[in-house]
C-alpha cells in the first residue's frame, strides 16, 4: 500500500462528505488536476483505502425502522468456533455491523429489522439453533443521535 500524503487525505475528506463530487471540483479544492485526482482515487481503491462507493439509505424509508444493538457471549471461544460465528453473522442480512470485541461480550451487533417479531425470528435463527451462543443482551435504539462512516482525518 502506498503511504497517504496530504493530497490523498484532502481528497478523502471531500469524498467522505459526498463521494459524487466531480473530480474537477476536488482538484480545484486540493490544487491538483482532475486526472491526478482520478489516479489517486483509483490507487486508493486498489489499495483498499476506499472500501466502497455506496448510498446511505434511511432504514425507515424502506420499512426497517428498528435498530437493535446486541451484545453476544459465546459458549466456546476456540478459533474454529469464533470463525463459525463470524461467518454466521456476516451472512445474516439483518446484521448491519458486527464487531468482535474485548471485555464481557464477545461480539457487538447492530441489527436492523422491520419489527420486534422480525427480531424474534432473527434471535431464534442466530442464537438458539445450536449457534454456540451462551447469552445475548438486547438494547433497542430509541433514536439516532449520530450515524455515519466518516473518519476524523
Amino acid at each position: 500500500m502506498t503511504p497517504l500524503d496530504s493530497f490523498d487525505l484532502a481528497i478523502l475528506r471531500i469524498l467522505q462528505k459526498n463521494n459524487q463530487t466531480p473530480q474537477r471540483e476536488i482538484g480545484e479544492a486540493v490544487n491538483l488536476s482532475a486526472p491526478s485526482v482520478q489516479r489517486r482515487i483509483r490507487r486508493m481503491e486498489a489499495d483498499g483505502v476506499i472500501r466502497a462507493q455506496v448510498a446511505q439509505i434511511a432504514p425507515e424509508a424502506v420499512g426497517l425502522p428498528l435498530t437493535i444493538i446486541v451484545q453476544v457471549e459465546l459458549v466456546s471461544e476456540t478459533p474454529d468456533a469464533i470463525d463459525a460465528v463470524k461467518e454466521r453473522f456476516r451472512a445474516a442480512p439483518e446484521v448491519q455491523q458486527c464487531h468482535y470485541v474485548t471485555g464481557e461480550a464477545d461480539f457487538i451487533l447492530v441489527v436492523i429489522v422491520a419489527s420486534m417479531a422480525a427480531y424474534e425470528d432473527f434471535t431464534r435463527r442466530m442464537f438458539f439453533d445450536g449457534a454456540n451462543i451462551k447469552k445475548f443482551r438486547t438494547m433497542v435504539s430509541m433514536g439516532e443521535v449520530k450515524t455515519g462512516m466518516a473518519l476524523n482525518i
